[in-house]
């Protein structure tokens, strides 16, 4: 059990160095009957598109059925509930359903980034995966849960949930989407399929606004991680421009370093295609905040 080579992730819990999974996979085997991954834990397995996806904490949080004591362990985060939950299994672990996951993370999350979660989990993509079926909940399970949700961040919920849309197919569009909104600008649809003028299938767009011909797409590694995925999507981008749409394309930075830049240029793609009186006041407000 001292073996040099092997883990020490939690106390009484030994692995082969080589086979150190994540924390969670590491705490399973202390789970107790009545206790379940919750919290952020449970979002990773629901695979919600956290801010600290790529760089996660050590924190495992687990919740035990009162009147059980809560998990003291080193590493890990004990939460205690006398509410009826849902447990379901997310690769072979115990973790709370969907929504009492979206529901704990009210309390913990922005409203951006519980929208984010929220969008993700009321997905249901135009590929399904038979082994991962989608959504995970509904919106209107949502709605009906939150109504009787009496625990921390109800109202964050509440108000989380007015901004939710059904399409976005990541974090980065949902974030996009939400710096349009912050703008006052028109709404976009999300992930419609678009077609050319002879009724052809092109391909969908991230956030589009038909009336004005006007596309915002965000563009991720492709170009570094996927390069025939980024071949098909350059096609897919000159097929919409010779169909006449204006299509804006933003990277992380648009997110993070310039959203007023950001906000500005749709704002005045809108504007170039008649849409002036709905962005006038954006305008100023934006160029001045620059």
């Amino acid at each position: 059990m001292r073996n040099a080579e092997l883990a020490r992730p939690f106390h009484g819990i030994r692995v082969a160095i080589g086979r150190l999974g994540s924390p969670i996979d590491a705490f399973a085997p202390r789970l107790r009957h009545n206790e379940w991954f919750s919290h952020e834990s449970a979002a990773r397995l629901w695979n919600v598109p956290l801010a600290n996806w790529e760089n996660p904490t050590d924190t495992v949080h687990v919740t035990i059925a009162d009147p059980g004591a809560p998990s003291r362990a080193k590493g890990a985060r004990g939460h205690r509930t006398a509410q009826v939950t849902t447990i379901v299994l997310r690769r072979g672990l115990r973790c709370s359903d969907a929504a009492t996951t979206w529901l704990n993370l009210a309390s913990i999350l922005s409203l951006r980034d519980l929208v984010v979660a929220c969008d993700h989990l009321v997905l249901d993509p135009e590929v399904l995966d038979p082994l991962d079926l989608r959504p995970y909940v509904t919106l209107e399970e949502l709605r009906q849960r939150v109504q009787s949700y009496h625990g921390a961040g109800k109202a964050r919920a509440s108000r989380a949930l007015a901004l939710v849309r059904q399409g976005a197919e990541s974090r980065p569009e949902t974030l996009l989407r939400l710096l349009i909104r912050d703008a006052r600008l028109p709404e976009p649809a999300v992930n419609p399929i678009i077609y050319d003028a002879t009724g052809r299938r092109i391909g969908r767009a991230d956030l589009v606004f038909s009336e004005f011909r006007v596309i915002v797409e965000y563009d991720g590694d492709q170009h570094r991680s996927d390069k025939r995925q980024y071949r098909k999507d350059v096609r897919r981008w000159q097929d919409f421009m010779r169909e006449g749409w204006d299509v804006l394309r933003f990277h992380d930075d648009a997110l993070s370093a310039s959203p007023g830049a950001t906000q500005l240029e749709i704002a005045d793609a809108l504007a170039r295609a008649g849409c002036r009186e709905a962005v006038s006041v954006a305008q100023k407000h934006l160029r001045a905040a620059i």
